[in-house]
């Protein structure tokens, strides 16, 4: 029954071969929906199981939309930040920035990149000491990724987490932190 799948008719494909060109289409398909510099957010609102996960097309269902500037601030904290809960390192230069109130308002989404020249162990520990201080608990990473010199979770609660990470790169970190806290 399976070997019926087969083309048989002047073309021999061998499974493996099937496979490989399908996995082909399937990233050529993916990369080619990826050719902006923008930030992207899904948008599956009205999507449906019965839809397939790659097409051709893109359908109005599943889009791909920049962040508007509403959501993130550039060069400074955004509007609601938690700054008490997430100290910043006396040079920090903030990159961008933003604290977005989730859809029933009991938490905040958070986002932070900045840079600084504070060595990646002080720069931990403060945010360490900030955070477990309010009621979150530790996870460090102890083999982070290549190029991340540190990286931790910080859990609290129910659905509260922090996850940040420090790129050591010419004397200078560069400090990603994302995560949701519950509003206070």
């Amino acid at each position: 029954m399976r070997d019926s799948l087969l083309p048989t008719v002047g073309t021999r494909v061998s499974r493996r071969s099937a496979g490989l060109g399908a996995l082909l289409l399937a990233a050529v398909l993916v990369v080619a929906g990826c050719s902006s510099s923008e930030p992207a957010r899904l948008d599956t609102a009205g999507a449906t199981t019965d839809q397939p996960l790659l097409t051709a097309e893109p359908t109005a269902d599943a889009t791909f939309e920049p962040l508007d500037d509403e959501q993130a601030t550039v060069g400074e904290l955004a509007d609601g930040f938690p700054s008490d809960l997430v100290p910043l390192p006396g040079d920090a230069d903030i990159l961008v920035s933003s604290a977005v109130p989730s859809a029933d308002g009991a938490f905040t989404d958070i986002s932070l990149n900045l840079r600084t020249t504070l060595s990646a162990e002080d720069l931990m520990a403060s945010l360490g000491t900030s955070l477990t201080g309010a009621g979150f608990t530790q996870s460090p990473v102890a083999s982070p990724p290549a190029g991340v010199a540190a990286q931790s979770t910080f859990a609290r609660g129910a659905g509260e987490v922090v996850t940040v990470a420090v790129l050591d790169r010419d004397g200078v970190r560069t400090l990603t932190l994302g995560g949701r806290i519950a509003v206070a």
